[in-house]
């Protein structure tokens, strides 16, 4: 099997990603970008009328987790059965996985408070919401670092992206490049700046939520789905998905 390319090519950017992630865990590790965190997050309080609460948190449900999976293995079954082929089904599954064991385990492990966490139960004192690892709290009150909003809206627009594609050309249709970019790149932005409006993450959360997505998604569309071993029982379901005629 062959690595299919992706933009920017090579594993320099990858590095460069996973170099920004450590450096800006070491960072906060180091109490440092607090000052920028807290500012941000005084602002957005500041600056957060009722009209706009509401459409950044409308807004918000792009980035949901559980409803971008059921779209994506949704678009993988129904592109399965139109061209008879498991290939399909392929990238959501992979994806659920390497999202499950990577943006869960970073968030329990950095143990970081919310920025809400100073207003609503466990009721911390500000100047202790910023730090990292605080292991002393309930896991599901310090879950903040890194966005999970924002890695899984990356991920989950790049397979959704991945099978419309091919989806519409089973259809007879060609889906515009630039549409598919769209899709990939404009709902992560939108849930990236209202996660943050809305004070649910600091700012670093999620960048950090940005780095690890990007990560995860240029590993998912390293993969050559078409050309992925397939168990023999699976072979009469075999057929390419994303470069078939």
């Amino acid at each position: 099997m062959r690595l299919r390319p992706v933009r920017p090519v090579g594993w320099w950017f990858d590095a460069l990603l996973l170099a920004g992630l450590v450096g800006l865990t070491v960072a906060l590790v180091g109490h440092q970008l607090f000052g920028l965190d807290r500012a941000v997050a005084d602002w957005a309080d500041a600056h957060r009328p009722t009209v706009a609460y509401w459409v950044a948190r409308v807004l918000n449900l792009l980035g949901q987790g559980t409803p971008l999976t059921l779209i994506a293995a949704g678009l993988g079954v129904l592109l399965a059965v139109r061209l008879r082929s498991v290939r399909p089904i392929l990238p959501p599954v992979v994806a659920f996985v390497l999202t499950y064991l990577t943006i869960g385990p970073f968030k329990v492990w950095t143990a970081r408070a919310a920025p809400s966490a100073s207003v609503k139960e466990p009721f911390l004192p500000p100047e202790q919401t910023l730090p990292l690892f605080h292991d002393d709290l309930p896991v599901r009150f310090a879950q903040s670092y890194p966005s999970g909003h924002v890695a899984n809206a990356i991920v989950w627009y790049g397979v959704i992206a991945l099978l419309l594609a091919p989806l519409a050309r089973s259809f007879g249709r060609q889906l515009p490049p630039r549409l598919v970019t769209v899709i990939r790149v404009a709902p992560p932005l939108v849930v990236l700046t209202t996660t943050t409006y809305l004070g649910w993450h600091w700012l670093t959360d999620s960048v950090a939520g940005l780095l690890l997505g990007l990560i995860l998604d240029r590993l998912l569309h390293r993969v050559p789905w078409d050309d992925v071993p397939l168990p023999g029982r699976l072979r009469t379901w075999d057929r390419p998905f994303t470069s078939y005629p």
